[in-house]
């Protein structure tokens, strides 16, 4: 006999119900080092990129152009520029969330400690994800 699926659908409704703009994807092309590229993602992580962007006083193009060139600075392997972008959609909410980064977007990300907020985070890890 199978498990009694509950009837509630509150938990989606959430979800589902949310503005339908926010799951359409949008392309952005872009010139980064003289290439051009472009960009898919839905709304909701372009609208998160955005202010992002506009905290520290960029527009959109200049802001990824940025991650992209501190992101390889890094040493970091992009080749799936797209996702790296949907995650630090996805931590910029968290942060904000955490009360890492403040929610007021007049404050610049760039005026952080992006530092403290690291070692922060990094000590709130369980100790099997900390060492990775």
């Amino acid at each position: 006999m199978q498990p009694r699926i509950h009837e509630d659908h509150t938990m989606c409704k959430l979800f589902v119900h949310a503005d339908s703009e926010l799951w359409i994807s949008r392309t952005h092309s872009l010139r980064i080092d003289g290439m051009v590229t472009s960009i898919r993602m839905e709304n909701a992580f372009w609208n998160a990129l955005t202010e992002i962007a506009a905290r520290d006083g960029m527009n959109l193009p200049q802001m990824i152009t940025r991650l992209y060139h501190e992101s390889i600075d890094a040493g970091h392997d992009l080749g799936n520029f797209t996702s790296f972008l949907r995650v630090c959609a996805m931590r910029y909410v968290a942060l904000q969330l955490s009360g890492d980064i403040p929610r007021d977007t007049q404050i610049p990300i760039a005026s952080l400690d992006a530092d403290k907020i690291l070692a922060r985070n990094m000590d709130q890890k369980p100790p099997s994800e900390a060492t990775h």
